[in-house]
């Protein structure tokens, strides 16, 4: 368990103190994948450096398995921050070291040797996927292949926390998903609690169990992904979730429909999990008489579940438009009727 509580960064310079993380309190449970998401400047990345002492904050308290890391210093500190791995967007690599040679470093750091660094480090290599790699410097790997290095040096202590500092930011799609499927796998066969911090909504969708949303310093917005998905309370989430739902919503497409479809209702329908790949429409439109004619729709898959959205317009009598709105509700559907 990992807890933040009334959390407060100030950076002071000579002209003035800055709030970088103001009054943040966190919950993240053992073995989850937990998300932070905001724009430049929104404190995210302040707010992982205060999980292993890389920041102390000014006021408030960060305990991590017990453990006060804003509290303890020295050799205590040290001790801890073995137990908490942390991965970067660039990387960080020694770049005169080898693969295998930039995954012992840490185990050399903390007096593994002989036999035992050696079976370490060899298990870590294949644990992300670089076996043929070992004797390869940094130079000769591919972007993705040098974010596995990091991975792997991350774990070589086996920590309890992984922190992800935009780890993902610097590869091209395909290697983005790539590397997220393996700290996926490394979360489900390690229990290790993942944090990511991040401005990709693709990132938060593919991996995390819950999400804070960041802006100014503050978590604006929390909860599982796909409620928040489901339901964005901030503007600031909203955008976010635009980034992976291709606007869906805007009232371009809206006034579009309503132009073009005049007859009868147009309805919003959002569906969630079970109801996601169930053939709902044709089960309504039978049982009812009515004619359901799809117009728009997306289906978005989370660690949560899937969830889809569909622009259907509903013609028959009103009486039948009216039992058909209300079957799809009780088939906890949410359903919203568009007018123009």
């Amino acid at each position: 368990m990992i807890t933040l509580q009334n959390v407060v960064k100030d950076y002071t310079t000579r002209k003035n103190k800055v709030r970088a993380v103001d009054d943040v309190s966190l919950e993240i449970a053992e073995g989850e994948i937990f998300g932070v998401i905001g724009y430049s400047g929104a404190g995210k990345s302040s707010l992982i450096r205060l999980f292993n002492g890389l920041e102390l904050p000014t006021t408030g308290q960060v305990d991590v398995n017990g453990k006060m890391v804003s509290q303890i210093r020295g050799r205590e500190l040290r001790k801890a921050r073995q137990k908490i791995g942390m991965i970067f967007q660039h990387f960080n690599l020694l770049w005169s070291r080898t693969v295998y040679d930039n995954i012992a470093f840490p185990l050399e750091i903390a007096g593994v040797r002989g036999q035992k660094r050696k079976e370490r480090v060899n298990e870590l290599i294949r644990l992300v996927g670089l076996e043929g790699k070992e004797n390869s410097y940094p130079s000769e790997l591919s972007g993705g292949q040098k974010q596995r290095v990091g991975i792997a040096r991350a774990l070589a202590n086996n920590p309890t926390v992984l922190l992800c500092d935009e780890a993902t930011s610097a590869l091209d799609p395909q290697t983005t998903d790539e590397v997220l499927e393996l700290l996926l796998d490394i979360n489900k066969r390690l229990n290790l609690t993942i944090i990511v911090i991040t401005h990709e909504m693709h990132v938060i969708r593919k991996i995390c169990n819950r999400v804070a949303v960041m802006e100014a310093g503050k978590v604006v917005e929390i909860g599982d992904v796909l409620e928040v998905f489901k339901h964005p309370k901030q503007p600031v989430t909203k955008r976010f979730i635009e980034q992976v739902t291709e606007s869906d919503e805007t009232e371009e497409l809206i006034h579009l429909l309503l132009e073009n479809y005049s007859e009868g209702k147009l309805v919003k329908l959002l569906f969630m999990s079970e109801n996601a790949t169930r053939p709902v429409i044709s089960e309504v439109a039978k049982e009812h008489d009515v004619s359901l004619n799809v117009l728009h729709g997306s289906l978005t898959q989370t660690q949560n579940g899937a969830y889809g959205t569909l622009y259907v317009q509903i013609e028959g009598s009103e009486t039948e438009i009216t039992q058909t709105i209300q079957h799809l509700r009780d088939l906890k559907i949410e359903t919203e009727v568009i007018e123009g």
